[in-house]
């Protein structure tokens, strides 16, 4: 007789003898995604319901999901994530316990593995006990599980007077059924699925009853979909890793690769490049970057178009994808509770129960205030990265549309404010959204209607880019418009933005006309666009660039002697990589190309520390030797604009601009990363050609070149 059969389990005795005061190591958080679902769990493996779980649609159809062995929490060994994101590995062992006939096991004798992937809807689990100890044993190994169905909101802590049914748990041998009917008509479901029957079941737990002989494996496999699966095995895990695999593959083949002398710098441009591809999800439009893990994995305007800015030199087709998806869900009437007006473009969109009952109003909302000419300043970036014409003309009504917005918004004033429509929107409508990122010097909080300053530099690049398509079509009256309105939006901008005693550009005007003499970092963008004139960009970078707003990690949102600043805060004296790369580009604009090539540094540094991925903000604490950055507690990770911030900087750095009329490369005072040698970047799309462009440090130069197998068929222009 084995030990399995010595001893049935009590499952009050099993919960009695959880050991929930175990010490956990510190660990982070891994997040895995495929199309609409994500799954965040901890280095363990395991969901605690906190902020973590398996979610779809804006739903969390796993709340809960903790392995334990012997009744014990296990002892972490290592995680990870696969380079190409679809996989995640924990190495787990055992803490001392006892088997099921009561014989003491010593810590480390058991080898726990669990690798999770998501694929169609469904998370799929292989849990391998590997015994290295000289007895068999006969292990208790249990699952606990539960789906409290919140919506996302819900989860980041909004409160509902109401919800909807949750039923009782259906049960069979192999499976357990979770439902939820919500207040919104549908019904939500989660079937927990297991490849053998376990020893005890019930509504929350799975207990089974493993003999492990010594030095061989046993694997569980669990299957957690919207309905049962058929009996998960090693055939259904291995076809749905490969499937994920080849998908993801699919997606990482778009656009040009970067490799350079750098192994350390590869891995974090590879990391990037795979982030930015999990976090895309295909939508019938094209492809889409979704914002981030876990509050925003879904499709945001503004994110995506800056995700798109960021890859567009490498990977156009990513904002054709936006650029379609915005078009479609551009506003079409005006609605108080969504924001929307006629040509506005979408700030967010969701799915979930309390968007479709609009408890909230962020099922599609409009209430971003930068959005619109940030749609159309892509649109023209991407005509002129590719001269896709014929895409341009089909976009044009819907830019004209956005034109139009965009001029009724600024009548008023002369500038594009924004004050919310209802008090459930969002009272701050730039990137800087929290109640507290727009103030006076003095702490006051402005009235509306407000002006912030980089909406008007992203205006002023929209009706510029628009003025030279309108050109191209033939429009001649339009360009003339366009341009006179851009070139009114910049006098307007140096003539009440710029603050003399501060030699930079207030934040922000509020409704009464008066600036918000701020130095934050949002002036850095109107750099980005080009609008300020050079004496007055040079007194702008120079404190940007100082140890005001320049950490050593990157660059603070907020100037360190403002009111607010808290290098905690979200957006008052944090670090945005992205922010950092846009006040980059600015720099680079500007001739400060050699900043530059140190902001990069800085951003890699951090990318480091941070295991190669760029969270959405770190603390904008002051870099001391020996110290690494520290963590915002609750960033998102992957935060698509955080790793397209790698390419932003590195295109700023490289000088590098793509013609797409002339079909030319242009190369302006290259500079190379610190400690990089040579750069390549393969399959750099030009035209209806492909070419492989290097960069290599000669001496105290910098020189680029086109593969021999390309010279001549694209001209490449570099100014030195």
């Amino acid at each position: 007789m084995t030990e399995l059969d010595e001893r049935k389990l009590d499952p009050a005795v099993a919960l009695a003898s959880l050991d929930e005061t175990a010490p956990r190591e510190p660990h982070r958080l891994f997040a895995l995604k495929q199309g609409d679902c994500f799954a965040v769990a901890d280095a363990y493996g395991d969901i605690r319901g906190a902020g973590d779980g398996f979610f779809r649609d804006d739903t969390r159809v796993l709340s809960e999901f903790r392995l334990t062995v012997g009744g014990r929490q296990t002892s972490l060994l290592g995680a990870s994530l696969s380079q190409d994101n679809v996989l995640f590995t924990s190495n787990l062992t055992n803490l001392p316990m006892q088997s099921v006939g009561g014989r003491d096991i010593p810590q480390g004798a058991i080898h726990i593995e669990r690798v999770r992937l998501l694929w169609q809807d469904r998370l799929f689990e292989r849990v391998t006990l590997s015994n290295y100890s000289q007895e068999t044993s006969a292990i208790r190994v249990s699952l606990h599980f539960a789906a409290d169905f919140r919506d996302m909101f819900e989860v980041r802590g909004s409160t509902r007077l109401k919800r909807g049914m949750a039923h009782a748990a259906e049960m069979d041998a192999t499976s357990v059924l979770l439902r939820y009917d919500g207040l919104d008509g549908l019904a939500r479901l989660s079937a927990i699925s297991f490849s053998q029957a376990p020893d005890q079941l019930s509504a929350e737990r799975a207990d089974f009853l493993i003999a492990v002989t010594k030095r061989s494996s046993k694997v569980l496999y669990i299957e957690v979909g919207p309905e049962a699966a058929e009996t998960p095995d090693r055939d259904r895990f291995r076809a749905a890793a490969a499937r994920a695999r080849f998908g993801m593959r699919a997606k990482r083949r778009h656009g040009a690769t970067v490799h350079s002398s750098g192994r350390v710098f590869n891995d974090w441009v590879e990391r990037a490049r795979a982030d930015v591809a999990l976090l895309t999800t295909e939508l019938a439009t094209g492809p889409y970057p979704y914002a981030g893990i876990p509050w925003f994995s879904t499709a945001f305007g503004r994110d995506g178009v800056i995700s798109a800015l960021q890859m567009l030199w490498l990977n156009p087709g990513l904002a054709r994808g936006v650029l379609a998806f915005l078009a479609q869900h551009q506003a079409t009437e005006t609605s108080p509770f969504s924001d929307s007006q006629p040509g506005k473009i979408m700030h967010e969109t969701r799915k979930g129960e309390m968007a479709a009952l609009r408890e909230l109003p962020f099922g599609r909302y409009y209430g971003g205030v930068d959005t619109t000419p940030l749609y159309i300043h892509l649109a023209c970036a991407y005509a002129d990265r590719t001269g896709d014409m014929d895409f341009i003309d089909r976009l044009w009504p819907s830019l004209t549309a956005a034109a139009e917005w965009t001029e009724e918004a600024s009548r008023a004033t002369g500038f594009v404010t924004y004050q919310r429509a209802a008090e459930s929107g969002l009272a701050n409508q730039g990137w800087k959204d929290s109640f507290d990122s727009v103030f006076h010097a003095d702490g006051r909080i402005p009235k509306g209607p407000i002006a912030l300053v980089e909406v008007q530099g992203y205006v002023f690049a929209a009706f510029r880019g628009l003025a030279a398509l309108a050109r191209r079509r033939g429009g001649y009256a339009q360009a003339e418009h366009w341009e006179s309105r851009a070139e009114e939006m910049r006098i307007a901008v140096e003539r009440d933005f710029w603050l003399d005693d501060l030699g930079f550009y207030a934040l922000a005007i509020d409704g009464a006309g008066e600036p918000c003499k701020v130095r934050t970092s949002n002036a850095g963008h109107l750099l980005f666009v080009g609008l300020p004139e050079p004496a007055r960009a040079q007194m702008v970078a120079d404190q940007l660039l100082s140890a005001t707003f320049h950490s050593g990690w990157g660059l603070r949102t907020l100037a360190d002697d403002a009111v607010f600043f808290n290098p905690m805060s979200y957006h008052n004296g944090s670090i945005w990589p992205h922010d950092t790369a846009i006040c980059g580009v600015g720099l680079a604009r500007y001739g400060e190309r050699e900043s530059v090539v140190r902001l990069m540094s800085g951003t890699f540094e951090s990318a480091v520390h941070f295991n190669m991925r760029l969270p959405e903000l770190f603390c904008g604490f002051t870099r001391s030797p020996g110290e690494a950055p520290i963590a915002y507690p609750v960033a998102c990770l992957p935060q698509a604009w955080s790793a397209g911030s790698a390419f932003m900087l590195m295109q700023a750095c490289l000088g590098l601009e793509i013609d797409g009329w002339d079909g030319q490369i242009r190369v302006t005072r290259p500079r190379l990363p610190i400690g990089i040698d040579t750069l390549t970047l393969r399959h750099l799309n030009v035209g209806d050609r492909a070419v492989d462009l290097t960069f290599q440090r000669v001496g105290d130069r910098v020189v680029a070149f086109l593969a021999d197998r390309h010279e001549g068929l694209v001209p490449l222009i570099v100014r030195t």
